[in-house]
């Protein structure tokens, strides 16, 4: 299946992605590949790069905890694209350190050596912003209350970027919970309900917004191009808020999978956290999933407005919870590589 991406990034624009050995940057790097531009990735050696491997990129080592590592990679870059970050630590100061520290090496990076940049696009997070109330949906112009270290870590971040002013031209995006192809714990998830295991995350009654990774992209690629874009915060989500167990219950149905399930109750989830996370700081590795997330999921709703890249830029999320889940699984059928990427350009800003 081939999917039509609108970019208002010029063909061979040279384009720098952080972060894009993971789920989104993975899917970003093949999207601008596919539209003509070059496409630099910036990897640490323990990065995995089977997917970029696929690719026509050029894969470029640094860190952006080490800002001098960093002066070869922004050198010369038309777009950035920061997506790197910790999404699951053991402490405080490894979020800090990747996510607020990281993004300020390369603000500064860019400050020094790359002052003609055309756009700087940071990928934060709804942690940013933190839950919604009950019933109700949360806008950018809400006051910020992240209520865990990895979105104290993305607001301080955020903070850094817009502390630029005017010096560079930058956009803020905070996606949702991110679904498709190559996302680890969906994958997992199915995994799980393959063994007729349904994780039961969160109340029935929570909810939280989502996008389809496809979505994410095609928003990555207009705010870099659209200078409407500059200076804002968005937040990008499919419009339609959903419970934890209406994602579980679409896979599965799109997995054409159906009868009994062991249910995996929250004591249980909470636990297997509390586990995960001694065995991380025993190994000096990164926990899958940490009682944080847990809690977050149970305890919060997390609903946002879409509102304001609608009406700044007519952006739209496309495809629901149903087609995202349907899509992810036909991905799946065919060895995880996702779908062909094709892009449309159209007149802009930019």
């Amino acid at each position: 299946m081939e999917k039509i991406f609108p970019s208002r990034v010029p063909k061979n624009s040279r384009c720098l992605i952080t972060g894009a050995s993971g789920f989104i940057g993975s899917h970003l790097a093949a999207a601008l590949a596919a539209a003509g531009n070059e496409v630099a990735c910036l990897v640490r050696s323990s990065s995995r790069t089977d997917f970029l491997s696929s690719l026509p990129v050029r894969l470029v080592s640094g860190d952006c905890r080490d800002r001098g590592s960093l002066r070869a990679a922004v050198s010369g870059a038309d777009y950035i694209f920061h997506l790197a970050g910790a999404i699951s630590a053991v402490d405080r100061k490894t979020y800090f350190d990747v996510n607020a520290g990281g993004t300020k090496n390369l603000v500064e990076a860019c400050l020094e050596w790359n002052p003609a940049l055309r756009r700087l696009v940071y990928v934060s997070s709804i942690a940013a912003a933190g839950p919604s109330p009950r019933g109700h949906s949360v806008s950018e112009t809400a006051e910020c209350s992240p209520v865990s270290d990895y979105g104290r870590s993305k607001l301080e971040a955020e903070l850094v970027v817009r502390g630029i002013g005017n010096a560079l031209p930058w956009v803020i995006v905070r996606p949702p919970n991110v679904l498709g192809p190559r996302q680890k714990e969906l994958d997992e998830s199915i995994e799980l309900l393959r063994l007729r295991i349904r994780p039961l995350v969160g109340r029935k009654s929570s909810r939280t917004s989502i996008i389809g990774v496809w979505d994410l992209v095609r928003a990555l690629l207009l705010v870099a191009g659209d200078d409407r874009a500059i200076g804002r915060t968005y937040f990008v989500t499919d419009g339609t808020p959903v419970s934890w167990r209406d994602i579980t219950a679409a896979v599965a149905r799109a997995a054409g999978m159906s009868g009994f399930y062991l249910p995996v109750p929250f004591p249980v989830q909470y636990a297997a956290a509390a586990v995960a996370e001694w065995i991380a700081r025993w190994r000096k590795r990164t926990p899958p999933f940490t009682r944080e997330h847990v809690v977050a999921a149970r305890k919060h709703d997390w609903v946002y407005d879409p509102g304001a890249i609608l009406s700044d830029l007519g952006f739209r999320g496309e495809m629901d919870l149903t087609g995202v889940a349907a899509q992810t699984i036909a991905a799946r059928s065919h060895k995880g590589t996702g779908v062909t990427v094709q892009l449309e350009r159209t007149n802009g800003h930019g």
